[in-house]
């Protein structure tokens, strides 16, 4: 950092809390403001320092278990001193406490604002056993489930077709990707379960990870009555556990008050500059399966504008909803199969709390710098691999100047992607398979499949393989054959829907 730069603009990490809620009685469990509530206090203690009744800026994560339409009002007026300005996100998006972070850091280096925290939490653990009860007592509770909030959201194409979740979507990438590597099945999962195996490690590390067990590569890639397949090829230790009760914050302020305040040097992490990008928002429209675009586009925006290059980065957080998407980050960094891809233990294992997922990735990177390294990655997800915010933490100052920044990155992706193809509402006639999806019931049994094809023009349709096509849903299993690229033909019925036919 040069002798004349400005500390009073220059954006740091002072303070990190983490609260895990596990009462034994669910019903008796805090909501989701209250858990943020808790979290600014832990992040306080950590920092050492008075700092919340100085908040000036309050950045935070939507939140869906408590369902409320200003939670950043709801949490402020919690507080003994509500500060001034606050904001939420635009909604519970597993890029957003990135986006917060990045957004409280260019408050500080434009001068605006000294002190800012972001929070996020989310209980829905909690809400689910509270919604029972309602129902029990003949009451209609609010709609708070991952399924009620996707299925509001689902475009008409999408919806007849049941394409609701993501853990509908996430095989269209999982699948093609897994083609277009040139990889068999068995190692597609060979790689997931060696992801999976490395996140519970360090889960089992983390006080604050919500599972705390390590689990073996074999034991999460093989389906059994206590591990079963969700969505093919994913089982249930491969996604996201939101059935949890977790809050995170981190206190941001500049360089200079956290001088003035006393905070212990040693303490003190620099905030790198970010990058963010977005794909097209209805995933039936994107260019390809095989890759995100706008991923590829902030990781290597962010090393570039850090001036780091990946063997600089000590430790990374690769957001971890589905294998597919660290599979996808790890291939831009060249990251090793065998070197961690978090630092809280991924959404199965750490918690993934809706989107305040990297919330307590961020506070895990700040404490794990503490610990030694110079620099930490983390790349955020949200939606249906629809938005990307990748971010350096570090423990040298950063350049003098980096803040405020423009962290879209989004000319560059758009230039990078390609074209996507025309998206037919009905379709007959003959086809290849682009990509599918396989939803399974909770007794481990396919209920059907998803084929996403091509047209002999290019044009994309989509098509369903009924649960009756045992062959065909056989074929789209197998160790021995290659699905993606074969051809089939599609005829629609009565209800609408195309059925297909393998040639």
């Amino acid at each position: 950092m040069s002798s004349n730069a400005d500390e009073t603009r220059i954006p740091v990490l002072i303070g990190i809390g983490e609260v895990l809620d596990r009462p034994s009685n669910d019903l008796d469990g805090m909501d989701s403001f209250d858990l943020m509530l808790q979290a600014l206090k832990a992040a306080e203690a950590d920092a050492g320092v008075a700092v919340l009744d100085a908040l000036e800026w309050l950045g935070v994560e939507d939140q869906i278990s408590f369902p409320n339409p200003a939670p950043q009002d709801r949490v402020a007026e919690r507080m003994a001193v509500p500060p001034a300005r606050r904001v939420k996100t635009y909604e519970a998006s597993g890029d957003g406490p990135i986006k917060l972070i990045n957004d409280a850091a260019n408050l500080i280096g434009n001068g605006e604002i000294q002190i800012a925290a972001t929070v996020g939490g989310e209980a829905l653990r909690t809400a689910a056993k509270r919604a029972q009860a309602e129902i029990a007592a003949g009451r209609e509770p609010p709609k708070v489930s991952i399924n009620d909030v996707a299925e509001a959201g689902a475009k008409p194409l999408a919806r007849l077709y049941g394409l609701f979740t993501p853990i509908d979507v996430y095989p269209l990438y999982e699948n093609a990707a897994r083609a277009a590597w040139g990889q068999t099945l068995a190692e597609g999962q060979a790689e997931s379960g060696a992801i999976g195996e490395g996140l519970a490690k360090v889960a089992a590390e983390n006080p604050y990870a919500w599972l705390r067990k390590p689990v073996s590569a074999e034991t999460i890639a093989s389906a059994t009555p206590e591990n079963r397949m969700v969505s093919f090829p994913y089982t249930k230790m491969m996604v996201a556990n939101s059935s949890v009760n977790m809050g995170a914050a981190v206190i941001i302020t500049s360089l200079a008050k956290a001088r003035e305040l006393g905070v212990d040097e040693s303490r003190i992490v620099y905030v790198g500059a970010g990058a963010a990008a977005h794909e097209h928002h209805d995933f039936l429209l994107r260019d390809s399966y095989s890759r995100a675009t706008s991923l590829e586009t902030t990781v290597t925006s962010a090393l570039e504008r850090n001036g780091l290059k990946t063997s600089d980065i000590d430790h990374v957080e690769l957001y971890s909803c589905f294998p597919i998407v660290p599979k996808l980050a790890r291939r831009v960094l060249d990251w090793p199969l065998d070197k961690p891809c978090s630092v809280y233990g991924g959404l199965t294992f750490g918690g993934g709390p809706i989107g305040n997922c990297m919330m307590h990735a961020a506070a895990r990177m700040v404490a794990k710098l503490r610990e030694g390294g110079e620099h930490g990655l983390i790349v955020a997800n949200g939606g249906y691999a629809t938005h990307s915010h990748s971010m350096v933490f570090s423990r040298r100052p950063v350049v003098a100047g980096t803040f405020p920044q423009d962290y879209s990155v989004q000319a560059q992706a758009d230039a990078r992607r390609s074209d996507e193809p025309e998206l037919l509402q009905t379709y007959d006639g003959p086809g290849t398979i682009e990509t599918f999806t396989i939803p399974f019931d909770r007794h481990g049994n396919p209920r059907h499949a998803t084929i996403v094809g091509r047209s002999p023009k290019g044009e994309r349709f989509l098509a369903r393989v009924p649960q009756t096509d045992v062959a065909a849903i056989g074929f789209l299993m197998s160790e021995e054959t290659q699905p993606v690229g074969a051809q089939g033909v599609a005829a629609t019925g009565e209800d609408g829907l195309a059925i297909w036919s393998m040639a």
